[in-house]
């Protein structure tokens, strides 16, 4: 039954603290107390407790029943040491873990489960532990508080060692029945008592005769508690082996015994399937004596001068008498009052001062002192300390509430309980009651209600029933190879029992004879195959009960299907008996000639349900003989008689050759033995085809003598070469074999070798292997090589060439040659070959280079491409253009003729399909290798959507003067050919008056003489299918302005005229951008201009000679020049002196000039100021410098600066360091000091450090910017671009330039 939950709790319900592990390292062990009393049947019989151990309880002495109530240990005092009166007694749950593989085996003699309800009433058995987890087993174990206390008022057993359960010692004098054991123990441990302190050894020893490897022994002490794990200085395991008696020794010894050393041990023996256990007892006396008085300080210190118990702390021995120790003197003080009154944090100061080094070890034992118990303010009764419940039943936890207001929450193991069929809540007025339906071994647990912050705890204890045997075992007896089938019922469905043969318990493994299986309350188990060792006692072992019969198996009548036979075998021969007998599963023996017969490599006996077979791989004579076949158990047997024939055989291993195959070089002798067997001596014919040869042959002749033939050859030829058949006879049979003999000779001369290929200084050879090779592999050639006028042959190569071709070099050009061959194998060399036909290097140009396509259309692909790198001395006559249909292998020519030019359109080609295009040079020596294009090439004129490509200066207007000629080109892109057309303010352009031709890319618009009538905007559309491109360009046509319309004299006084006049009616179709003033002296009417580039319409005119009379005239100017007309004056300006009197000067002008008009003067006297010039020349200085740019491939760039200078300073651009001269991709622009460069559709090749430098004659100044070009082109696309190639090698130089300062 699982354990209780570990709580630590002291019995008033306040949580106990943690505490650490001793010095020893061993963890504490929670404790807590029940409340433990004889059962009211005992007690109203006048029965005490007893325990069973499986048989009738005997009655037992009556005796008054006394309660035991559940106390806390506390620290005994003499008084009530010296007492008789019985003692409490404290029920202590430890727990202790035990390793996963650790099973609980049958409990021993000194506590079997009681046999019916009267025995289980009778006792209060400590709960059964089970497992809990894999590897954790729990035990209940009993301490007493002292040794003083009866043993039949205690009903319990004496206090146990840490290791396990003891023995109570009323029960060491009961006969001890041992359960049936197996043979393994030849000799067991035995009980035995000793003193406390002593030392003792227990003895077990296994015989090792029939056993293969040592056997498995395991000590424990109780039911389950391995020793192994608990070795150390009082506990010692040892093992040793005698080789002469072979007898393995098993030792524990148990040094210094103490107290609770004390009880039942168990030796366990386990070899494969068998097992074997022994019982035994250990009583450990001790002397009584009075109480004691224990020196706290000195027990709780550690010695740490090596003494013997150095260490070890035994908690419990302080609740027991001991030998009083000698002290020198008594403790002056009482450490126990001072710790009572001490806060929690001066604990260690105190023990410190003391000299007590184990505090946790005194911490634990004041948490064991007794409390006042302070009355709970929720709690008017709490719960028992413990319950218990049999399995199956029902059980009822009350508690008696002081407040019935309060929440109440209950807990099992910590965890809350809910309300369900199983937990059922009662609420009697104060009285708060759970009810637990159909307990199980899950219910044993830990439990706790919590009313407000109080707490009260209880443990509960299912007790599981013993299970009875209700139907037991039939006895069986039935024949080998049948089902056996033992049938038990129990009193418990799913109860645990225990298959057991002959006192051992049946394995049960996957690969086991055994199986077990469980319907409700029947257990059974099941042999499928019988066989005669599954006789024996079989029974089953319940808690409650042992049921056990007898299973008897017989061996079946013997039946005989098919007995040997008689045989003859030829020797070599697989030899198979073969024999069908029943039962199918009898084994058998084999013999030959009374002799066993041991299978082997040779030899193999099989073995399958009712066949049996004796099968001999390979015959002899030695296996020649009578063979019995007897099966196991029977007295019957098989015979047959087996007779060994040796058939004539031709022994040719001897030889040592490979595939029969003897090789003799021609004119030596040959004589060839090989050797025969069979019985009788056979008969031996040497034949060649069809030819037999004879023993009186002259130059050929065959042999035999006793167990060998052979051949003899006096002088080996050609024709002698072949297969020589042996043929043997017999009684027995017959025989033949062949035997290859070769001759092998030089071999023929190969025939005159080909030259197909020939270069500048080399040619390329083959030939043909010699029709006959001379009976041996031809192993290589030699080449000798002349020329045609000389007679001197000279070797080619040193070493063979094992290859049927050869290219010989460092041949003179032009100079005809012979060569020829030798054939050589592993006997010579053959005569030379024939010499080749006369041949002349000649070598041939290299490959064409940068082939590129460079055009496609539906029916034609153009291709172009450059010379070769390499020419030879015979020239190059022309190229070769050849085409193939992607996926196949026929090239086609497609020039019937050579073509001298590097460029070729083919023609005549399927729209849609892709081909491959190849160009060889060709000269007088042959064909040079193809250069072909990298990837197939689509026949389709791909659609490329029209784009204008509108130049720079006319995305502006366009302004030209009449009568010049308008000549406008404007590029486009599109494929195929765009349809373009032009509209002129939305209508069509009159053929007449404005010229326009069309291209594949471009458009000019043509005005041979522009005209006004001319100017507006014209819009231009490229069309390509569904594609269209649009563009306007804005043509303005200017002419002079006509002269201004108006002048008049506004104002005149001192020297100065003010003039103001009206801008032409007629401006040239062009803004006015000034006026040009003149005046005349009326004397001479001579003009002199006064301002040019004027740009108001009024104006004052000064420095004018005083008594001089001026007339004013004026032209317009727009940016085709000045007016052809000037307007005048109507009148003149009078510039009078100072001091005439108006009327005077009216008088004078009216009669010098009457149409002059001269203003009065005002009187007053002008100063005039003299004023310096401005110098403003300055050498070149740039207000804006270059900027870094990207550009675009195929997008044009503009770089933009300013400068400022007077005199106007010479601007001069430059790209790397280079000036740019005349070049048609640039254009240079200089407008109110604002300098551009326009880079007109830049490829990656135009990137570079770009310098605009402006000079005078004060000086010069020069800025740098750095333009990159991203999107650049590839070489295949330059050249696709028509781009020149001096150009695709200097960008490609710039290009790695930049990309290595990257």
């Amino acid at each position: 039954m699982p354990e209780p939950t570990k709580k630590d709790e002291t019995p008033n319900g306040q949580p106990e603290e943690s505490v650490a592990p001793d010095s020893n390292g061993a963890l504490p062990l929670p404790e807590i107390s029940l409340e433990v009393s004889p059962p009211p049947e005992a007690v109203a019989e006048g029965q005490e407790p007893v325990e069973t151990d499986g048989k009738q309880p005997e009655p037992a002495e009556p005796a008054e029943p006394e309660p035991v109530q559940a106390v806390v240990a506390q620290e005994p005092s003499p008084a009530e040491n010296g007492s008789n009166q019985p003692q409490p007694v404290e029920v202590g749950v430890k727990e202790q873990a035990e390793s996963s593989n650790t099973t609980e085996k049958g409990e021993g003699p000194c506590s079997p489960p009681p046999h019916d309800e009267d025995d289980a009433a009778a006792t209060t058995p400590s709960p059964t532990p089970q497992p809990e987890e894999a590897n954790t087993l729990k035990k209940l174990s009993i301490e007493l508080p002292n040794d003083s206390v009866p043993l039949p008022e205690m009903g319990r057993k004496d206090s146990v060692w840490s290791l396990g359960d003891g023995q109570a010692p009323e029960d060491l004098d009961k006969p001890i029945d041992t359960p049936p054991r197996s043979t393994l123990l030849i000799e067991s441990p035995q009980s035995a008592s000793m003193a406390v302190g002593g030392d003792i050894s227990f003895v077990a020893k296994v015989e090792a005769k029939d056993l293969l490897r040592k056997p498995t022994v395991k000590w424990f002490k109780g039911k389950w508690m391995d020793l192994a794990s608990k070795t150390g200085k009082h506990l010692q395991l040892k093992e040793t082996f005698d080789r002469q008696t072979k007898i393995h020794t098993f030792e524990m010894h148990i040094i210094k015994a103490k107290e609770n050393y004390a009880g039942n041990y168990r030796c366990e023996v386990t070899y494969k399937d068998k097992f074997d256990s022994c019982s035994f007892d250990l009583e450990v006396k001790e002397a009584e004596t009075g109480s004691q008085n224990i020196d706290i300080r000195s027990a709780f210190k550690r010695s740490s001068e090596g003494q013997e118990d150095a260490g070890e702390l035994d908690f419990s021995g302080l609740l027991k008498h001991r030998e009083p120790k000698q002290q020198d003197d008594a403790p002056d003080v009482d450490v126990w009052e001072i710790l009572k009154n001490a806060r929690p944090d001066q604990y260690e100061k105190i023990a410190f001062m003391y000299g007590i080094t184990d505090l946790r070890g005194l911490l634990r034992r004041m948490k064991k002192i007794p409390k006042e118990e302070k009355k709970s303010e929720a709690f008017a009764k709490k719960l028992e300390p413990a319950y218990q419940v049999d399995k199956g039943g029902k059980i009822r936890l009350v508690v008696d509430l002081a407040d019935p207001t309060v929440e109440l929450k209950w807990y099992k193991n910590g965890q809350e309980i809910r309300p369900s069929p199983k937990y059922i809540f009662e609420h009697k007025g104060t009285q708060r009651i759970m009810v637990i339906n159909n307990c199980s071994m899950n219910d044993d647990a830990a439990y706790s209600v919590a009313a407000g912050d109080e707490k009260c705890a209880t443990e509960l204890f299912v007790k599981e029933l013993p299970v009875k045997i209700v139907k037991g075992i039939e006895p069986v007896k039935t024949t080998v190879n049948e089902r056996i089938e033992l049938e038990c019922e129990v009193s418990e469905e799913g109860a645990q029992v225990k298959w057991m043969k002959n006192g051992v318990e049946v394995p049960t493994g996957v690969r086991s004879r055994y199986r077990v299986k469980s319907e409700g309350t029947k257990h059974f188990l099941v042999i499928d195959d019988a066989s005669r060792e599954d006789t024996g006692t079989y029974s089953l072992m319940a808690s409650g009960g042992t049921s056990e019969a007898h299973v008897k198996v017989d061996l079946k009548p013997l039946k005989i299907y098919q007995d040997l036979q008689d045989m003859t075998v030829k020797l070599g021969q697989p030899l198979k008996l073969h024999c069908e007998i029943y039962p199918g599963n009898v084994p058998g023996r084999w013999y030959r000639n009374g002799q066993l017969i041991q299978p082997n490599d040779r030899i193999t006996i099989i073995h399958r349900n009712k066949v049996h077979r004796l099968e001999i791989e390979a015959s002899s004579l030695h296996d020649a003989g009578d063979y019995t076949f007897v099966p196991e158990g029977y007295s019957q047997s098989l015979s047959a008689k087996i007779h060994i024939i040796d058939p004539p055989r031709v022994h040719l291993d001897s030889l040592n050759f490979p595939d029969n195959m003897v090789t003799i070089v021609a004119g030596n002798k040959l004589r060839l033995e090989i050797p025969i067997s069979g019985e009788p001596a056979p008969r031996v014919v040497w034949m060649k085809g069809e030819r037999v040869i004879l023993e009186s042959g002259h130059r050929v002749r065959a042999e035999t003598y006793g167990d060998q033939t052979s051949l003899t050859i006096d002088i080996t030829e050609r024709e002698d070469s072949g297969n020589y058949k042996i043929v043997l006879q017999n009684e027995a049979g017959e025989a033949t074999a062949s035997v290859k003999i070769k001759v092998v000779d030089i071999p023929d001369p190969p025939e005159a070798p080909l030259v197909p290929v020939v270069g500048g200084d080399w040619c390329s050879m083959t030939w043909e292997p010699p029709k006959y090779d001379g009976g041996s592999p031809i192993l290589g050639y030699f080449i000798e090589r002349k020329k045609k006028q000389s007679s001197r042959w000279m070797r080619l190569n040193f070493d063979l060439i094992k290859e049927t071709s050869f290219e010989p070099k460092k041949m003179i050009e032009g100079v005809p040659y012979e060569v020829r061959i030798f054939a050589v194998n592993a006997i010579g060399v053959s005569k030379p070959s024939e010499p080749s036909k006369a041949f002349t290097p000649l070598a041939v140009t290299s490959e064409p280079t940068m082939l590129v396509v460079d055009d496609v259309t539906d029916t034609t692909v153009t291709v172009k491409w450059r010379p070769p790198e390499t020419i030879g001395a015979a020239g190059l006559d022309g190229y070769i253009v050849e085409y193939c249909i992607e996926g196949a292998n026929d090239w086609v020519v497609s020039n019937t003729e050579l073509t001298e030019k590097t460029k070729y359109t083919i023609t005549g080609l399927t729209p849609g399909s892709k081909i491959l295009v190849r160009v060889r040079a060709i000269n007088a020596a042959g064909a040079s290798p193809p250069r072909t294009l990298q990837h197939s090439v689509l026949v389709k004129e791909v659609i490329e959507p029209p784009k204008i490509r509108v130049p720079r200066h006319l995305k502006q207007t366009y302004t030209r003067r009449v009568g010049e000629a308008v000549n406008l080109v404007v590029p486009f892109m599109g494929k195929p050919r765009p349809k373009v057309t032009w509209l002129k303010e939305g209508n069509p352009i009159e053929p007449t008056h404005v010229s326009i031709r069309n291209t594949d890319c471009d458009s000019i618009i043509f005005i041979r003489k522009a005209e006004r009538s001319h100017s507006g905007k014209y819009e231009m559309t490229v069309q390509v299918e569904n594609h269209v491109d649009t563009a306007i360009i804005d043509i303005q046509i200017v002419d002079l302005p006509g002269p201004p319309q108006c002048v008049t004299i506004e104002d005149v006084w001192g020297g100065n005229v003010a003039l103001v006049w009206t801008p032409p009616k007629d401006n040239g179709n062009s803004p006015i951008t000034g006026y040009t003033i003149q005046k005349a002296d009326k004397k001479t009417m001579e003009w002199f201009t006064c301002i040019e580039h004027y740009h108001r319409t009024c104006i004052t005119i000064t420095e004018l000679v005083v008594g001089n009379e001026y007339f004013f005239r004026m032209y317009s100017e727009n940016m085709c020049g000045l007016s052809e007309a000037a307007t005048q004056t109507k009148k003149s300006a009078l510039i009078v002196k100072e001091g005439i009197s108006p009327h005077d000067t009216a008088q004078h002008q009216y009669h010098a000039q009457p149409h002059s008009f001269t203003l009065p003067p005002t009187g007053m006297q002008m100063k005039t100021h003299e004023f310096n010039d401005r110098d403003f020349k300055e050498a070149p200085k740039f207000t804006q410098p270059l900027i870094n740019t990207f550009a675009i491939a195929g997008y044009n760039a503009t770089l933009n600066c300013s400068v400022r200078a007077n005199p106007r300073p010479k601007v001069i651009w430059m790209k790397n360091k280079i000036a740019i001269l005349d070049d048609p991709r640039y254009r240079m622009f200089s407008n109110q000091g604002v300098c551009t460069l326009e880079i007109r559709k830049p490829s990656p090749y135009d990137g570079g450090m770009y310098t605009c430098k402006a000079i005078n004659d004060l000086g010069e100044a020069q800025v740098d910017c750095k333009l990159e070009v991203k999107g650049g082109f590839t070489f295949y696309e330059l050249m696709q671009r028509g781009v020149p190639l001096h150009l695709i090698d200097k960008y490609m130089n710039e290009h790695k330039i930049v990309e290595q300062e990257k």
